[in-house]
């Protein structure tokens, strides 16, 4: 895709799933990576700002932000309390706007740079047994369109991605707990048009169009990626 080689992008969450695939897919086009993950190196908490300020700094010159890490354990909401409520938050919605917070002053200042958020699309329509994790979701869109505005007159661009049921350790953790998650799972691909679960591939692939040259001219815009289980307009 046009306009990724030589450029430096910053992952959250690159180590495993969803954000290792966008990482290798940005290796594959000459992009330069820095991986914010509490796995690996550098290790980043996103929940703290200082931790993401001087992560921010340290990286360079940024072209490019991936917000990807996150979090979620499937529970009914009546079923959850304040604490797991603030652990959520923090990682999902907090998180995100440190990380934004911190980059984005060097985006403006070099005269552009392009940001990608991965929200779900249990922020859209909303998830039985996520709902403070779709809250946040919902809070990334919100604030992405918000800063798309903001921002549209500086060369920045700020777009969503909302995986569908993709097939990640996230998933896999709430099929097994759900206790027949070969049943779950094929209950999960009929539900989906295209026939089968999204992979973490399919998720990058998008991302990659964002963030490239060929994306100049979108900004403030919400993309499912779930194979038609969500044909949100």
């Amino acid at each position: 895709m046009r306009g990724l080689r030589g450029k430096t992008a910053i992952v959250t969450g690159g180590a495993a799933g969803i954000g290792a695939a966008i990482v290798e897919r940005f290796k594959a086009e000459g992009t330069r990576v820095v991986n914010f993950d509490l796995k690996g190196e550098p290790s980043v908490d996103i929940t703290n700002y200082e931790a993401v300020q001087k992560a921010v700094a340290n990286a360079g010159p940024v072209d490019i932000l991936v917000n990807n890490a996150g979090w979620d354990l499937f529970k009914p909401f009546l079923k959850t309390d304040p604490v797991f409520w603030q652990k959520i938050l923090a990682i999902n919605l907090v998180g995100p706007m440190n990380v934004l917070h911190c980059v984005l002053p060097g985006m403006v200042e070099r005269g552009g740079g392009k940001v990608v958020s991965i929200a779900s699309d249990a922020g859209r329509v909303g998830s039985s047994g996520e709902a403070p994790y779709s809250a946040c979701k919902g809070g990334v869109i919100a604030l992405t369109k918000t800063l798309a505005r903001e921002l549209a007159s500086k060369n920045i661009r700020l777009n969503v991605v909302c995986p569908g049921l993709t097939e990640t350790g996230m998933l896999e953790s709430f099929m097994q707990g759900a206790g027949n998650p070969e049943k779950l799972r094929e209950a999960y691909r009929r539900a989906v048009p295209i026939g089968r679960l999204g992979k973490p591939e399919d998720i990058a692939g998008a991302v990659l169009f964002l963030a490239s040259d060929d994306a100049e001219f979108i900004t403030g815009q919400t993309i499912s990626v779930s194979g038609g289980l969500t044909m949100h307009g």
